[in-house]
């Protein structure tokens, strides 16, 4: 398999789940504190959502590249 059609299988994935989620989240420690026996530890909660047009050219370009593969083959 060549570079540019796991390039383009790649590219299709991550755009399918990029339409498919929105976007992603992820944790952030914001502060921790320890007194003695007592801990105290706050988590910040984030999101990240991913415009329609960044899952659309991504399954594009994807798509490009594994039709731009199989012609060379």
């Amino acid at each position: 398999m060549s570079g540019m059609k796991i390039a383009g299988i790649i590219l299709l994935v991550c755009g399918t789940l990029s339409l498919a989620y929105g976007g992603f989240s992820y944790t952030k420690d914001e502060s921790h504190m320890e007194m003695g026996e007592l801990s105290v530890q706050v988590e910040d909660r984030e999101r990240v959502d991913l415009p329609v047009w960044l899952g659309v050219g991504l399954i594009v370009i994807g798509g490009g590249l594994l039709a731009g593969a199989s012609k060379k083959a």
